[in-house]
């Protein structure tokens, strides 16, 4: 990295515990550097990482794709599309088979939704989404849209969303380590999490 006062060895260790789901506290210990330089560190590693998810942002997706909305930090529940108390609202969809994109939105209305599905998805493309009103344009649209009722105890062999599930309980989980993230540098770990999701291991 420029202009970095850390040696080369260093770095390069440095960003092996961090490809790894280490915190900037426990590489720290490990390589042997201070805790703020680390942290540091791994603040410019995930500035980079969403420089460049945010240029492969005008990807369109095509095919199967799942939509969901999750909430973010905060400890009480709010309602649904108006955002939860003191959590962040994001936006994911999924490609079946391919990458997730995720977007901070101010509620999860469908005037906030609707533009996000029609900007990344391709026409004629199967839409999967739970039975929120926020979707219920998409029954009127150019997609083929599928509703999953959560309250079956069975999911159907297709038409489910256990993908964007899978990716807010993966993202979730990475973030937990941090013991809460601050607001103002949420964005980044979230393109983080999502660049961790799309890069094959």
């Amino acid at each position: 990295m420029r202009k970095s006062r850390i040696s080369k060895v260093k770095q390069e260790k440095l960003i092996e515990l961090f490809v790894a789901g280490s915190t900037g506290r426990c590489a720290a210990e490990l390589v042997g550097v201070n805790i703020k330089t680390a942290c540091y560190f791994y603040q410019r590693l995930r500035e980079l990482i969403a420089a460049q998810t945010e240029r492969e942002a005008n990807e369109v997706f095509a095919g199967e794709i799942e939509v969901d909305e999750s909430y973010f930090g905060g400890h009480r529940k709010g309602n649904r599309g108006r955002g939860a108390a003191g959590k962040v609202p994001v936006f994911g969809l999924l490609k079946r088979g391919g990458k997730v994109y995720t977007k901070i939105i101010p509620d999860a209305s469908g005037t906030t939704l609707i533009p996000i599905i029609e900007k990344k998805v391709i026409p004629d493309s199967i839409v999967y989404s739970d039975c929120w009103k926020g979707y219920n344009v998409l029954d009127v649209s150019d997609f083929k849209h599928y509703r999953i009722n959560h309250s079956k105890l069975f999911a159907d062999r297709q038409n489910h969303i256990n993908g964007i599930e899978n990716f807010w309980n993966q993202a979730k989980r990475h973030l937990r380590k941090f013991n809460g993230v601050p607001k103002d540098n949420f964005r980044l770990f979230l393109k983080e999490c999502e660049w961790r999701f799309n890069t094959p291991s």
